[in-house]
């Protein structure tokens, strides 16, 4: 937007000067030529006077020397053309003279200086235009004519006069120039303070801050009343949220108690049943009611997870020591090693307090589903942050990373297997939203498995000046399972 205002002001600043600038230049170089026709006029009046003379007397010398020493101090031609249009004198030799009446004789000057009239003024002599200045003088008026007196000025030195006169002009017309265009930044800008405001405001939308709202009493009427449109939507759009995200929980908490009564009811049942089937179907609805339960809790982290808004600038070292103690103890009680490679000093741009429980999802899904002995879990630091949480366990087909993203989807592997396929589906949005992308691919290789690895990419950032509290490690571990489940 506001390239495009500049475009539209500078070339307006432009066209200002231009306009104030040519015009003037055009009058400059009409008063040049009227000032050097003026002086050539005077001087051919000279002549015609010394001429109307020397004609009458039949004494030609006195004259033809004047106008021989005027032609060697200015170099202008001087030739006295008699009514039949011969060259009577002149200051030079008579076959020069001769041409140069000719070359006069072209404008039709010097009919009209016979005929006893002065020739009308010249036109504007420009830079560009060689043709030279001609003035013919009558010598003596109406019937009494007894020639013309013609001068041929070159105009080289009046071209380069006026030239130099616009090279000053242009000089000085830079400063309104420079300060129109120097004005041109803070107008543009101040034209375009309401649009950065509500440009500011969508920024902090969509990082998560639904709490933001614009000044609407200010600016243009069309930025007013886009304006309040613009809070009502984001109005509409919190309250939305909130919505949804107090159905799933109070939904979740009130369904607790009827599903714990509802199990603890179907356990009861155990005493009174007789025969293979209906153990068989008791064993059958405990374990939908504890899938059940698996699900509330799910919902729950995921209601906790979606809440995370914004984004902040974490330091992955100094995240994940305060996790890895707990990653250790799960992995013993399950029999796998798990170690980390990190780099010191690598800070990210992260969902804000949302780095810490996406991990503690990869990581918890790795135990549970991978299938092999050990996890690592590795950043890179460059262009971007990749943080990857790799394990040498049986992997995820190719043609099924597509689809692991979805929520709720679940692998053919692992229907049996504890979970609700929400988590990693959540985490991939979490961190779209903070700028970056998570990525399926192999993990770590180990003979003929490839292994399975997530992989966390987030744009860089600046270290905070100061250290941040390093977040507590979560003491529940129901966190929404991998979509592999």
């Amino acid at each position: 937007m506001l390239r495009r205002l500049l475009t539209i002001l500078l070339p307006v600043a432009f066209v200002l000067v231009g306009a104030v600038v040519t015009p003037l230049g055009a009058v400059i170089a009409q008063q040049r030529t009227q000032e050097v026709y003026v002086d050539r006029l005077g001087d051919a009046g000279r002549f015609a006077a010394l001429a109307r003379t020397a004609l009458e007397t039949d004494r030609r010398n006195a004259l033809t020397q004047e106008m021989s020493r005027y032609e060697q101090l200015y170099g202008i031609p001087v030739v006295v053309v008699a009514p039949d249009g011969r060259v009577v004198a002149g200051s030079g030799d008579p076959p020069r003279m001769r041409a140069v009446a000719e070359e006069a004789a072209t404008g039709g000057g010097i009919i009209a200086a016979l005929a006893g009239e002065r020739p009308a003024p010249p036109v504007t002599v420009w830079p560009w235009n060689p043709d030279p200045l001609v003035v013919a003088e009558p010598i003596g008026r109406d019937s009494e004519v007894a020639g013309a007196v013609v001068l041929v000025a070159p105009t080289e030195e009046l071209g380069e006069a006026i030239l130099g006169t616009w090279g000053w002009m242009a000089l000085f017309s830079t400063l309104p120039l420079a300060l129109l265009v120097a004005a041109s930044m803070p107008l543009s800008r101040w034209v375009l303070r309401p649009v950065r405001r509500l440009d500011a405001a969508t920024t902090a939308v969509t990082s998560g801050d639904l709490d933001v709202r614009v000044d609407a009493e200010r600016g243009p009427p069309e930025l007013r009343r886009l304006t309040e449109s613009f809070n009502t939507m984001v109005d509409v759009v919190r309250r939305a949220l909130e919505r949804q995200r107090s159905f799933v929980s109070e939904a979740s908490h009130q369904l607790r108690n009827p599903l714990a009564s509802l199990r603890l009811s179907v356990e009861n049942l155990a005493p009174h049943l007789r025969g293979e089937e209906a153990r068989q179907a008791h064993a059958i609805a405990i374990e939908e009611t504890t899938v059940m339960h698996r699900m509330l809790n799910s919902l729950l982290a995921a209601t906790r997870l979606e809440s995370v808004t914004g984004t902040e600038a974490v330091e992955v070292a100094g995240l994940v020591g305060t996790r890895v103690a707990r990653w250790n103890a799960l992995g013993r009680a399950r029999g796998i090693e798990v170690s980390t490679d990190l780099p010191e000093r690598v800070w990210a741009h992260a969902p804000a307090g949302g780095l810490g429980s996406i991990l503690d999802e990869l990581v918890s899904n790795a135990l549970r589903l991978s299938g092999g002995t050990r996890i690592e879990v590795r950043a890179e630091d460059g262009e971007q942050v990749r943080i990857g949480v790799l394990d040498n366990g049986t992997g995820l087909p190719e043609e099924e990373r597509e689809a692991a993203l979805e929520r709720f989807w679940r692998s053919p592997g692992h229907q049996n297997t504890e979970g609700t396929g929400l988590g990693l589906a959540i985490a991939a949005d979490l961190v779209r939203e903070a700028g970056g992308r998570l990525t399926l691919g192999e993990g770590l290789a180990d003979g003929e498995r490839r292994g399975f690895g997530v992989v966390i990419i987030l744009p860089p950032a600046e270290p905070s000046a100061e250290p941040p509290d390093p977040p507590a490690a979560p003491s529940d571990p129901s966190v929404p399972s991998d979509p592999r489940d």
